[in-house]
């Protein structure tokens, strides 16, 4: 049977590295089990953990803020540009070209729709080879993907661009578009091509322009 749920996130923990050069997150106890014991009555206890993380980490959302100060920040990106979202599987191994270009979306019917593009990149993770090579898109590809009114772009790999181009083609073009975009995704092989929802719903925080999410589908 297929699954009815597939998550599309990894999970975030203490000393995670997601991107090379930015902190790993500090994850420990505001208030332990044990401190709360004197607080509460004989057997009731909890915890109330505490992160410090960068907004770049785990599976992570960017929205035009991120590039542009005049974009949307998480706060004012509706709940339709982000859930419920009518999803398609690109296939683009990781292995061949790192560059993935317009040809790899021919003929494709992208508006309105949240474009996963499965490189196989994930199986990396949490090593060290997941930093460098990684597969991305190419200007020419999101133009072509923001010209066709996609609603979201996804990708399973270190970045949607180049880090070795600083100009940052792909994020310029799909955040200038008000495209949200979605990084480091997993398990895309689980999806079947088409016929799926998508889910990625950052906190909604003022000022911010990129956050973690829970991706899924809904098959």
């Amino acid at each position: 049977m297929s699954e009815r749920f597939v998550d599309l996130s990894h999970t975030v923990e203490h000393g995670l590295v997601t991107y090379k050069g930015l902190p790993a997150p500090v994850i420990s106890d505001h208030l332990s089990r044990e401190a709360s014991r004197s607080l509460y009555a004989p057997g009731t206890e909890f915890h109330i953990g505490r992160i410090e993380m960068v907004a770049n980490t785990g599976t992570y959302l960017d929205s035009p803020f991120h590039r542009y100060e005049g974009g949307d920040d998480l706060s004012q990106l509706p709940l339709s540009s982000l859930a419920d979202l009518d999803g398609v599987v690109v296939s683009a191994a990781a292995g061949t070209a790192r560059a993935i270009g317009p040809a790899a979306f021919g003929g494709l019917d992208v508006r309105g729709r949240a474009v996963l593009v499965h490189t196989g990149w994930d199986a990396h993770w949490k090593t060290d080879a997941y930093f460098d090579g990684h597969p991305f898109l190419t200007g020419d590809a999101a133009a072509l993907l923001a010209e066709g009114g996609a609603a979201l772009i996804g990708i399973d790999s270190y970045n949607v661009d180049d880090t070795a181009d600083g100009q940052r083609p792909a994020h310029s073009i799909l955040l200038g578009a008000g495209i949200p975009i979605v990084e480091h995704l997993c398990n895309l092989g689980r999806l079947p091509r088409e016929g799926f929802r998508f889910f990625a719903v950052p906190v909604k925080v003022r000022g911010f322009g990129t956050f973690p999410v829970r991706a899924f589908a809904l098959t």
